[in-house]
């Protein structure tokens, strides 16, 4: 066999490769959104997944790992088909959607903590203090809502007090800095 041949040709059967893909996709996906929840940043934990996932699966192709092109491109596919019916299923489908993201978590409500929901999410008061300080808040007293988000970001929306505060002198109208609550989810 010549040797561009031998870059074509499979070692493994497709089934193989498409299984071997999908447990290693869900096994990740789950532990990504179970297990590390909100330590991801601002990309979604699917998206994180596939990316990691194509770059291995890349370099193992490339690398020589696989014996063949084609066993690293039937991974990548899989990876891909999976990657894309995960988001078209969570555009269409609610409990999908909820599935994969967690739903955003209010850590401050009227200026008090949520203790429970900081600990469900292992943040101390200290992470907090220097999160909402990075938001221009001093103090909890100053908060209407804090939520930590599914990509891990934290939204503060200051009382109306705190906001007269800052905007002493000032001609701004103050309704402009406070965006409405968000309508809280259905309880389950």
């Amino acid at each position: 066999m010549s040797e561009v041949a031998e870059l074509f040709a499979r070692e493994f059967p497709v089934w193989h490769m498409v299984v071997r893909g999908t447990v290693v996709y869900w096994f990740l996906l789950l532990v990504f959104r179970f297990v590390l929840r909100r330590d991801i940043g601002s990309m979604g934990v699917a998206d994180l997944l596939f990316v990691v996932l194509v770059a291995d699966a890349s370099s193992n192709a490339m690398q020589g790992e696989y014996k063949s092109i084609d066993d690293g491109l039937v991974l990548l596919a899989t990876l891909v088909g999976w990657n894309f019916a995960l988001d078209w299923l969570s555009y269409r489908f609610e409990p999908v959607a909820r599935f994969l993201e967690p739903q955003p978590e209010v850590l401050i409500r009227g200026g008090r903590l949520n203790r429970r929901a900081l600990r469900r999410e292992m943040i101390t008061t200290d992470e907090l203090r220097g999160k909402l300080r990075e938001q221009g808040v001093a103090d909890f007293s100053e908060v209407r809502v804090a939520r930590l988000e599914s990509d891990g970001t934290l939204s503060v929306f200051k009382k109306k007090s705190s906001i007269k505060k800052q905007n002493e002198g000032g001609s701004e109208d103050e309704d402009r800095h406070q965006p409405p609550e968000a309508p809280r989810p259905p309880a389950q």
